[in-house]
């Protein structure tokens, strides 16, 4: 790589492939990769994730009978409110923790229940966030200055294996749950021991009207987000959808389709394979373009992120594309260059220096085994969404210290749900948990955008630093 492409990283917005959040999953497009969304700090949140897809849960289980006809989503996302003319001050990103000394008081036990080693439905990413997050912040002010005991439960993607993991929980006297990936939480067992839940996305239908909280929404919200672009910045009468012919891409379009209906937008879908080769990239894009689109939504990822900007480079097509975050991540980018003009991302910001971000690369660059500036948030992938919910309690926490109240799981459960001037911690996007009447234990709605920039920065879009999702949600 020439010096010159080497300055450009620095300058580019961060994007946890796959936050809002987004993702988180099993795959917000085909393999699996979330989107997340890059908070303006430069740190991504979990924007878009991916969807579980029900055929592939583990045997012998049993979905609720809603999951048949309502696919389940698993994306995150992680930043959301109404458009704003400025990017919120950096003041906004969240508490720094840094300057904070180990936590004085009794200790807090925290439960987390999370989906690993079942075919399909293995996200061991986010307990070992959590965990460094944990570890980090047992250094750093605790929560609310309680240093953080947690107790961990690994459930196997089946209704019995949640089920065993919150009788174990809730038999460790634990204050607060929160759910990585689980699907099937047993909120009658948490319910009945009076133990509130916070989970990092919702991924079936049960969960939005369940008792528990989500910090981000996944596809239902991002997809959303990406409808009102079209829409209202873009101005498309005619939307061409390209996506893999996936159980996970298939829920993404699915919800981005049910946005574009209600945003009154009509659109055509191309399917393609998980992978695909160049000349199937330049297939997909022909006819895709073939009744001359607006515009182009690409719910690609990884390698076909390169793919398709290869592809719309070398045939000429002009018509702007919107894709995920994880098609903003220096992997991507460095391999296509000026290829990717034209492109927008999707719960991206531009990067800047923040404390926000500080703290995530020292909490990460253990994990990764790098320097902490040699941290890459994009490579974070699903355990993103873990480190972001316990930063944010961890920062509700510490807000409830200052107004002069006791730090317990209700007292924190009891704040996030009042929508009462909250952020997502790293991202300064608000958290306005039953802003939406259709999906009232979503707590993130609002998404940055961004665009590629000749010469290898990425942008946030003026106008697009808060695109508000709730007008669209299906």
């Amino acid at each position: 790589m020439s010096r010159s492409r080497r300055q450009t990283r620095g300058r580019r917005a961060c994007s946890i492939g796959a936050l809002a959040l987004a993702c988180t999953m099993v795959a917000c497009s085909e393999s699996g990769s979330d989107s997340s969304a890059s908070d303006s700090t430069g740190v991504e949140t979990p924007t878009s994730e991916a969807a579980v897809p029900v055929s592939e849960q583990a045997a012998g289980s049993e979905a609720p009978a809603t999951v048949a006809t309502e696919p389940a989503d698993v994306s995150t996302s992680d930043t959301e409110a109404a458009p704003a003319a400025t990017e919120p001050p950096a003041a906004d990103d969240g508490l720094d923790f840094s300057v904070l000394g180990p936590p004085a008081g009794a200790p807090i036990r925290v439960g987390l229940v999370n989906t690993e080693g079942a075919p399909g439905l293995d996200f061991p990413e986010i307990r070992i966030n959590i965990t460094a997050a944990t570890d980090y912040l047992n250094q750093h002010g605790g929560m609310g200055d309680r240093p953080i005991d947690l107790v961990t439960c690994t459930a196997n993607g089946s209704p019995e294996g949640s089920q065993a993991c919150a009788q174990e929980i809730v038999g460790k006297d634990v204050e607060l749950v929160m759910l990585g990936l689980d699907v099937f939480p047993d909120y009658a067992t948490y319910t009945a021991a009076g133990v509130p839940v916070v989970g990092v996305l919702p991924i079936l239908p049960g969960d939005y009207s369940s008792n528990a909280l989500f910090l981000t929404g996944g596809n239902a919200t991002l997809m959303a987000a990406i409808a009102s672009v079209a829409s209202t910045h873009f101005e498309a009468q005619r939307v061409a959808i390209i996506a893999a012919d996936s159980p996970g891409s298939n829920s993404s379009t699915a919800s981005l389709t049910a946005s574009l209906d209600l945003a009154g937008v009509a659109h055509t879908t191309v399917k393609g394979g998980d992978n695909e080769t160049d000349a199937g990239f330049q297939g997909l894009m022909r006819e895709a373009t073939k009744d001359d689109p607006d515009l182009i939504v690409s719910l690609y990822s990884d390698a076909g992120c390169i793919g398709t900007m290869r592809a719309r480079a070398s045939l000429g097509i002009t018509a702007p594309v919107i894709t995920t975050g994880i098609c903003a991540s220096d992997s991507v980018l460095d391999e296509v260059g000026d290829d990717a003009i034209g492109w927008t991302f999707s719960g991206v910001s531009s990067r800047r220096d923040s404390p926000a971000g500080s703290v995530l690369r020292t909490i990460m660059a253990p994990v990764l085994d790098v320097a902490p500036d040699e941290v890459d948030p994009s490579s974070l992938g699903l355990g993103a969404l873990g480190l972001f919910l316990v930063m944010s309690l961890a920062q509700y926490a510490d807000q409830i210290t200052a107004d002069g109240g006791e730090v317990t799981g209700s007292a924190m459960y009891e704040l996030l749900g009042s929508g009462s001037d909250l952020t997502l911690w790293g991202t300064g996007s608000p958290v306005t948990c039953g802003a939406s009447p259709k999906y009232p234990t979503i707590c993130s709605f609002v998404f940055p955008f961004a665009e590629y920039v000749a010469g290898g920065d990425v942008q946030t879009v003026a106008g697009l630093e808060r695109v508000d999702s709730l007008e669209l949600l299906p």
